[in-house]
């Protein structure tokens, strides 16, 4: 065959190819139309099998509220005793907390006393010579020479001899000499008080000023007293040193009260004010209790340890609290009139703090509340209860089961059918229902499970669906999930249903069995079933 027939040939197979083309676009748009405003990528959304749709933001606003609704509960005497019920009355009470917290001894800096000379000189000889030496109010120190001492001494001595001097003659001037007396006297006068009241300025202890008076010869060593009585913290007076006005020569500290550091937590130290009580324990004196106040809670806190200083004032007799010792300190906190229940008497569920009120004949009320402080078995209700209200104080874990089961129950149980025309209320069949386990009580683990149904008339009731439930509410403050049981049960004829069914764990189960017939519920029932096993 030539290439021009063979061209001829491919461009005929192309086209027919073309042409197929083009009809099976024509098919798949005919059967498949495209509309502009149907989005390339359609989200799947997820629908229940029955009932209206939801809402966008129903479903959000549920799926945040995690947790039921707080409705009342009742139950029966007998169903009270079974879970061990006992309730409280919710009183006011004077209260006072105490706070236990580490400490430290410090030295009071009211009680802190400095020994400096007012003039130059050089120390002769040193008698408080040992740091932490007692020493009392008035005992000499030291003795120190100075020039300038001297020289007001000698001023002084000069005056008095010229006072005594005017004085011998002044007894024999009249007229106009006596005026004239008078005047120097007078001036004599004024220098003797002018030398005496600056060795009073130098700080010249009185003694010295007498002893002065008294022997009329200068002082060439001048001792110098402590100011105050307590222990020698600093020294720095030396033999022969040469000291000026501003050196500290001696840190004398007054022991006989002492300054205790407490270091409290900033969530406790809100309860504290100053005058306080305070206790102090040391284990170098087992036993042994001091008392003290508080002073001052101090306005800083510690970055690190986020705790507050707070400043207590002891009594230190003996010395027995001695600056740098660890102490246990032990804080009153008086918290006035509070109103207070039993600690058992309220329950953290989830995020929720609740207590059940008592309103009698086994109507239980679970009730949002506030706490405070804990004090010993009894804890501060802030919001919530007031005085003379009854509350269950013990089983509140139970009775948290008993509520999230009905809050479950409540919304897990469909609507009930409207009645067909003509049909009255009264027409719907009273049936009654046993149910039992084998064994019993169930155990953790395989049962069989049992129920037999008789109508009103006693007769048994064939030709039924039956179902049993177990259910376990979850309970956040032991860290335990809900849990689930189901079984449908076999119709075994006259009336008795049976089938076999895992149980996860033991414990306190919560049994709803329902009756169906024609897909419309005809009877349930409600009971407890305790299962052995443990968890």
């Amino acid at each position: 065959m030539s290439s021009r027939s063979y061209r001829s040939a491919f461009f005929l197979a192309s086209v027919v190819c073309l042409l197929l083309g083009a009809a099976l676009v024509f098919v798949l748009l005919r059967g498949h139309p495209l509309s502009s405003d149907t989005p390339l990528e359609d989200p799947v959304v997820a629908r229940g099998l029955s009932g209206p749709e939801q809402p966008l933001s129903a479903a959000k606003t549920a799926d945040a509220s995690a947790e039921p609704d707080l409705s009342p509960i009742q139950l029966s005497p007998q169903r009270m005793q079974e879970i061990g019920v006992t309730t409280a009355v919710a009183a006011i009470r004077q209260l006072n907390d105490r706070v236990s917290v580490p400490g430290t001894v410090d030295i009071d800096e009211r009680r802190i006393s400095y020994v400096q000379t007012r003039f130059a000189g050089w120390i002769q000889n040193v008698f408080a010579n040992a740091t932490y030496q007692y020493v009392r109010k008035g005992e000499r120190l030291f003795t120190i020479y100075s020039p300038d001492i001297v020289s007001s001494e000698q001023e002084y001595l000069l005056a008095r001899q010229n006072q005594n001097a005017f004085s011998q003659d002044g007894h024999g001037a009249d007229g106009h000499g006596a005026d004239q007396h008078g005047t120097a006297r007078q001036e004599s006068d004024w220098l003797l008080h002018a030398s005496e009241d600056r060795l009073h300025q130098f700080g010249i202890p009185d003694q010295e000023i007498t002893n002065l008076q008294q022997s009329g010869k200068v002082q060439h060593d001048i001792a110098i007293n402590s100011p105050v009585s307590g222990y020698i913290t600093e020294r720095n007076a030396l033999s022969n040193a040469y000291v000026q006005p501003e050196t500290k020569l001696y840190t004398i500290a007054d022991l006989s009260t002492v300054w205790v550091y407490a270091n409290v937590a900033q969530s406790d130290v809100g309860r504290l004010r100053p005058g306080n009580a305070g206790q102090v324990t040391v284990d170098s004196y087992p036993g042994r209790k001091f008392n003290g106040r508080v002073d001052q809670v101090l306005p800083q806190v510690d970055p690190a340890t986020r705790t507050v200083r707070v400043r207590l004032i002891f009594p230190n007799p003996g010395i027995a609290l001695k600056p740098g010792m660890y102490v246990n300190v032990d804080l009153a906190a008086p918290l006035g009139r509070q109103l207070v229940v039993p600690a058992s008497a309220v329950l953290q569920a989830g995020a929720r703090t609740i207590a059940f009120v008592d309103h009698g004949g086994g109507n239980l009320e679970p009730r949002t509340v506030e706490t405070g402080p804990t004090l010993d078995d009894s804890i501060v209700i802030l919001k919530g209860l007031k005085a003379g209200d009854r509350v269950v104080s013990s089983a509140n874990f139970l009775l948290d089961s008993e509520v999230q089961v009905q809050a479950s129950m409540g919304a897990a149980r469909p609507p009930t059918p409207p009645a067909s025309p003509g049909q009255g209320a009264a027409s719907a069949p009273q049936l009654q229902l046993d149910f039992i386990t084998v064994p019993s009580p169930p155990r953790k683990g395989t049962n069989a499970l049992r129920v037999f149904v008789k109508g009103g008339d006693g007769k048994p009731v064939p030709g039924a669906q039956v179902t049993v439930a177990f259910f376990m509410p979850a309970m956040p403050a032991m860290g335990m999930a809900a849990e689930h049981a189901q079984a449908t049960l076999s119709d075994k004829g006259n009336g008795t249903y049976e089938a076999p069914l895992e149980l996860p764990s033991g414990g306190t189960w919560q049994v709803t069995v329902t009756v169906q017939r024609g897909g419309q519920i005809i009877a349930t029932k409600q009971l407890t079933a305790s299962a052995t096993g443990g968890m």
